[in-house]
């Protein structure tokens, strides 16, 4: 029975988190304070003590949730014994420094700029994402496909039935209205404050890319199935190119997890804060035993 490990992405944060990890393990102390060096500013303090609102902040939500991620995995240590690994999104840099393509460092260093990059490609150009709930892939992408005039495409396939969009606040206007119209049983606008994984991404992606081409990649200890294709890769190269490609591309998660399932996944485990995965795992297959990773 093959174990696959999957790591969160932007979303999963919550205030105190991480901070059990740092009281009770001195190797979780270790690491979090090397990120501090690293990062020049004190995360820890706002991931322990700062509010909902505190976490939001971009430049503090993706490291915050790589650091609990990876230093957890290095926890698990003598646990943690994958067949292949995935991570949603921003989880794609936790899930390649668990599985030792890059060091923990290094992948501070890149999810810490990816953070910025992006909230200077939203500074850029106003824009947004909703959740479209109810509706298959094809319809959605159909619909979306008829608005010519402005940007609105598939972000993440979440799972069976929800899909998130992302675009221009027009774009993202008039695909609601479309797509409520087209029988979506719901179309929620999310709190954020850009277009992640859209073409409006493009000058993060571009910033991203020089950052990641100086960055050293190994070949994983087992395969990660990247967001951009669903598909599992080992080799440093391919593993680079689609990282960078990530920031304007749709998350193919629903594709990810039956790729898993089809390659004899049978436990999926989630390793960082928060349960999110675990329940989009479940509405894609009700059969697969999946659970939030425990010390």
């Amino acid at each position: 029975m093959k174990k696959a490990y999957v790591f969160p992405g932007q979303g999963a944060q919550y205030p105190g988190m991480g901070k059990e990890l740092y009281d009770n393990y001195p190797l979780a102390k270790e690491m979090m304070n090397k990120a501090n060096e690293i990062l020049g500013f004190d995360i820890l303090k706002i991931m322990f003590e700062g509010t909902e609102q505190d976490l939001m902040q971009t430049k503090v939500t993706q490291p915050a949730i790589f650091i609990h991620s990876v230093t957890l995995a290095n926890i698990l240590s003598d646990n943690f014994k994958p067949d292949m690994v995935a991570g949603h999104s921003l989880g794609e840099f936790s899930a390649l420094v668990a599985a030792k393509s890059m060091t923990y460092e290094d992948g501070l260093k890149l999810v810490f700029a990816r953070a910025m990059a992006m909230q200077k490609a939203c500074e850029m150009h106003p824009s947004t994402m909703a959740a479209v709930i109810g509706l298959d892939e094809s319809t959605v992408e159909e619909v979306l496909s008829n608005i010519v005039d402005e940007i609105v495409v598939p972000a993440n396939y979440n799972t069976i039935g929800q899909i998130v969009i992302s675009g221009s606040m027009k774009g993202i206007e008039l695909a609601m209205e479309k797509l409520k119209a087209a029988g979506a049983k719901r179309v929620l606008p999310l709190k954020v404050g850009g277009a992640f994984h859209s073409p409006l991404m493009e000058p993060a992606r571009l910033e991203l890319e020089t950052a990641i081409d100086k960055t050293p990649f190994h070949t994983p200890i087992c395969p990660i199935y990247q967001n951009v294709s669903a598909l599992p890769s080992t080799d440093p190269m391919q593993i680079k190119q689609n990282l960078i490609k990530q920031l304007t591309s749709p998350v193919r998660w629903t594709q990810t997890i039956k790729n898993m399932i089809n390659d004899g996944a049978r436990e999926l485990i989630e390793v960082g804060p928060g349960n999110v995965l675990q329940g989009l795992i479940k509405k894609i297959s009700s059969d697969i035993n999946a659970y939030s990773a425990t010390i």
